[in-house]
């Protein structure tokens, strides 16, 4: 859930992350007219008004009466008092369970490259892509790590959990060192591990990147935030909503034991979810990603994200 204004962060290679919802309400208001518990009757209309766009993210977006799929995304007459049939898969089964419970806001942190703090990446052409793994523009660094494909589902709560399917995201996280490009030290010049993808008409959107690491003060995690559509997005508009998604124990566990992450080894014993000031909370219920696969053969990491 979202820090208390001021929460400071243990130490670590960043003291500052994560410093709570007033740090980023004072950056984000001075560019966006609309955030987080701001969103009231304005971010409904937003959703109702959003209208399916061809941009170069998952593919031409259709409306968002979709039926159904066994990806997990509700259909327009689902509602979040549905029954799943039996033989409904388990994505599908969790898909409705929490829709109506909404992804909680939370904190950018002071490394977003969104242009709310310093940079700003989603207005640079080449962020609308797929694979976040390299940088884009100037510089092609590509960064190492176990392989992790991160699957969202977005679902609007406000018209009956249908699949937001016009929306996009754009994600970010650290490195397999816990190290943010443009911003930490030597990194100015890259932009890896961003990226920006549009919804299909299920909804869904997909990011190829590395594990992140793990470093002092939080549990291993991904930033994101929803624009209401692409072209939002690449403009640094209107967000919907911002939050991070969990990463799962036994994951951290199996990829940190791998080579390369061993400062991410060390670090991830000294936080628990308990104890993150950004999922303890509630223990991270409705950001902790349902995660499939292993440290030799890579990984997969779902959510649903309902708006």
């Amino acid at each position: 859930m979202t820090t208390s204004p001021g929460t400071p962060e243990s130490s670590g290679p960043h003291p500052n992350h994560d410093r709570g919802l007033e740090f980023d309400v004072s950056t984000l208001l001075s560019r966006r007219r609309t955030f987080g518990v701001l969103f009231g009757g304005a971010a409904t209309a937003a959703l109702a008004a959003c209208t399916p766009t061809d941009g170069a993210g998952s593919g031409t977006a259709t409306s968002s009466a979709s039926s159904a799929t066994p990806s997990g995304t509700a259909s327009s007459s689902t509602t979040a008092a549905a029954s799943p049939s039996a033989s409904a898969s388990p994505t599908v089964t969790r898909a409705i369970a929490e829709c109506g419970v909404e992804i909680p806001q939370e904190t950018a942190g002071p490394y977003p490259g969104d242009g709310s703090n310093g940079p700003n990446v989603l207005e640079a052409s080449g962020v609308v892509r797929k694979d976040i793994t390299s940088s884009f523009g100037t510089s092609g660094t590509k960064v190492d790590g176990v392989p992790l494909t991160v699957t969202l589902t977005l679902l609007d709560n406000a018209n009956g959990c249908v699949p937001l399917s016009c929306a996009a995201v754009y994600a970010w996280h650290c490195d397999r060192d816990g190290k943010y490009s443009l911003y930490d030290s030597g990194l100015e010049n890259e932009n890896y591990l961003r990226g920006v993808q549009e919804a299909d008409a299920n909804g869904q959107l997909s990011f190829t990147t590395v594990f992140p690491g793990a470093y002092n003060g939080r549990w291993p995690h991904i930033h994101f935030e929803v624009f209401e559509s692409l072209s939002n997005a690449t403009s640094a508009g209107q967000l919907l909503a911002v939050s991070q998604i969990a990463l799962t124990d036994a994951a951290c566990r199996d990829v940190y034991a791998t080579a390369g992450y061993e400062t991410s080894a060390a670090n991830f014993p000294n936080t628990t979810l308990k104890s993150d000031n950004v999922f303890g909370d509630d223990g991270g219920i409705y950001q902790l990603a349902t995660m499939t696969g292993s440290a030799k053969a890579g990984y997969t990491a779902a959510l649903n994200v309902t708006i």
